[in-house]
């Protein structure tokens, strides 16, 4: 299966892992580029940039093919050394970067000189406009299906890729909603050249999670997500638990709520917690509106191998159509 983005990665397959905290190990980074397709180390679920230069060594010795790593940038009072793990992304011969939040602009000429592609994750088409100016190689665009953070325009992939695809020069990675070879077909036929996956991702075998989490997300149905945040202009998509349904409460009350009204429900460690433990009420698990799809814990071998099947089917059927 050959694209863009198969040719600038030198995977197999279009198909992405997305770089998630606490989940972006280098058990599951590893499992999904030896099944073909690009595992990614997320960079800020170490605690500092020496650990990450461990946790890549660790991944080599688990996988020869390509594998990446996430930087996430965030606005923050006190922010982590993004200029230290972008070092050591570099120091240890990484030559693909996922980046997210804010701009990756301060770092993309240091990347370059290191001969690293950019991966790129968007919730708009204009910040995926500014982010191809800037020079990054490929942008992963984020429908308002997905995990985490799907941005304040609201607006769902099957709008969002092809407005991206046909307005973009480089290539486009569909991010958001899929989780089978429906998915992949879909996003192809609308301009698409790859899709990354988070949640699907963190039901598989190799994903280090505890169980319960993973058979939560087998149980969820497509309305079991919560959008948390939506009053401090900052929203994000978990999976309705106990904690999601009180966050989203207490911004309803009247007079609406301060990020210190929910801080001790949200944070990364109770949500850490949650996935270690498999206490789904323990903390937030951020979960997309693909849980609705997912039935089975397959490995990521087996997930990869029946995605591409059925995306070959599904093109087909619909080549016949016409």
């Amino acid at each position: 299966m050959k694209t863009r983005v198969t040719e600038m990665l030198g995977i197999r397959y279009p198909i992405v892992q997305g770089g998630m905290q606490w989940v972006g190990r280098a058990e599951l980074a590893s499992a999904v580029s030896n099944a073909g397709g690009l595992g990614i180390l997320t960079a800020l679920t170490q605690e500092s940039p020496e650990a990450l230069s461990r946790e890549i060594r660790r991944c080599r010795q688990m996988t020869d093919r390509p594998f990446g790593v996430n930087l996430t940038i965030l606005p923050s009072v006190k922010p982590p050394p993004y200029v230290e793990y972008v070092e050591a992304i570099i120091g240890e011969g990484i030559k693909i970067i996922e980046t997210a939040g804010n701009s990756p602009k301060d770092f993309i000429a240091r990347f370059k000189t290191n001969d690293v592609r950019i991966l790129h994750k968007c919730t708009t088409l204009r910040h995926a406009l500014s982010a191809e100016a800037n020079g990054v190689d490929i942008i992963s665009i984020d429908g308002f299906e997905c995990a985490g953070h799907p941005g304040e325009d609201d607006i769902g992939g099957l709008v969002l890729i092809p407005i991206a695809a046909r307005a973009l020069k480089i290539p486009v990675i569909a991010s958001g909603g899929i989780g089978d070879g429906w998915g992949l077909a879909a996003a192809l036929a609308l301009g698409a050249e790859g899709v990354n996956m988070g949640t699907r991702f963190c039901a598989v075998k190799e994903a280090p999670l505890h169980d319960n989490i993973k058979q939560a997300l087998v149980r969820a149905t497509e309305r079991d997500t919560n959008l948390i945040f939506r009053t401090l202009h900052n929203t994000g998509r978990v999976l309705k638990t106990s904690v999601s349904n009180e966050v989203v409460e207490t911004e309803r009350r009247p007079g609406g709520c301060t990020f210190d009204d929910i801080r001790r429900l949200v944070s990364g460690q109770r949500g850490r917690t949650a996935l270690e433990t498999g206490d789904i009420d323990a903390g937030l698990v951020w979960a997309g509106e693909v849980v609705g799809l997912i039935n089975d814990i397959p490995s990521c071998e087996e997930l990869i191998e029946r995605m591409v099947a059925e995306c070959r089917q599904r093109l087909a059927t619909a080549s016949s159509y016409c």
